[in-house]
């Protein structure tokens, strides 16, 4: 009974380091989603795509504790097939395998039912976000937090290509910003990067936008073209965006009388 208590140790503890290891992630700016996917992709050894591992090895904090993980995945992994194969070469007896079956089983359950309650991990996320804060130096950029994207609103990156409406202008003329969206930064085909940048500052084609705003706002910039149609959906854009901020402005009143 050891051995299987031991699988139990070693299932409880990944599944606390998973979830350590989800808000480091999470501080240093990527969405929820993405670091738990990451830190169980880490833990489990099941890899990343090329774009994932770029966005890894350029942050020193996500670098170290994705490679935290990844050694203490190996060794959680081997530790639990051989308790597992353990518990079962010294059962004598059928009886012996039906008990310890139903143990294994019963105890996976509660750990799957932890692991996957939101009223545990909303308190379990605040815990470690607070001891992170209070016991460690983590770099901490919660963008996700900061800049509200969830819902519509998200940041993206956008390549300036030649026929898009965008290129070559500057961003007094594109006057984005009366659509809702505005721009972070530019990334230079040449390399440089242009941060919070001016009215005057000129968008030319081969150019990477980082912009936030609204979700359907960005997709459809993506696909605007240097024409007649591109301009009519500029148009568009900045009443759609006048409508919206004059409803929130409703709203705000409504609430404060």
């Amino acid at each position: 009974m050891a051995a299987l208590a031991s699988v139990f140790v070693v299932l409880t503890l990944s599944l606390l380091i998973n979830r350590i290891a989800t808000v480091v992630l999470t501080l240093t700016g990527l969405s929820r989603e993405s670091a738990r996917f990451q830190a169980r992709s880490a833990l489990t050894g099941v890899g990343f795509t090329t774009r994932e591992s770029e966005q890894i090895v350029r942050h020193r904090v996500r670098r170290e504790t994705i490679s935290v993980l990844m050694l203490l995945g190996n060794v959680g992994i081997v530790t639990t097939i051989s308790s597992l194969l353990l518990t079962f070469l010294n059962s004598v007896g059928p009886r012996q395998w039906i008990v310890r079956l139903l143990i294994l089983g019963v105890g996976l359950f509660l750990l799957w039912r932890g692991a996957t309650s939101q009223w545990i991990d909303r308190h379990l996320s605040r815990a470690i976000e607070s001891a992170l804060r209070r016991w460690t130096r983590l770099e901490v950029r919660d963008y996700v937090r900061l800049l509200h994207l969830s819902g519509e609103y998200t940041v993206t990156q956008l390549r300036v290509q030649p026929q898009d409406w965008l290129a070559n202008d500057d961003l007094q003329g594109l006057n984005l910003t009366r659509e809702g969206v505005t721009v972070l930064g530019i990334h230079r085909s040449n390399g440089r990067y242009v941060g919070a940048p001016q009215s005057d500052t000129r968008i030319y084609p081969g150019d990477t936008l980082v912009l936030y705003g609204r979700l359907p706002v960005l997709a459809e910039l993506d696909d605007r073209c240097a024409d007649l149609a591109g301009e009519a959906s500029h148009h568009r854009a900045i009443a759609e965006q006048e409508r919206r901020v004059k409803q929130q402005d409703c709203q705000e009143k409504q609430e404060n009388f």
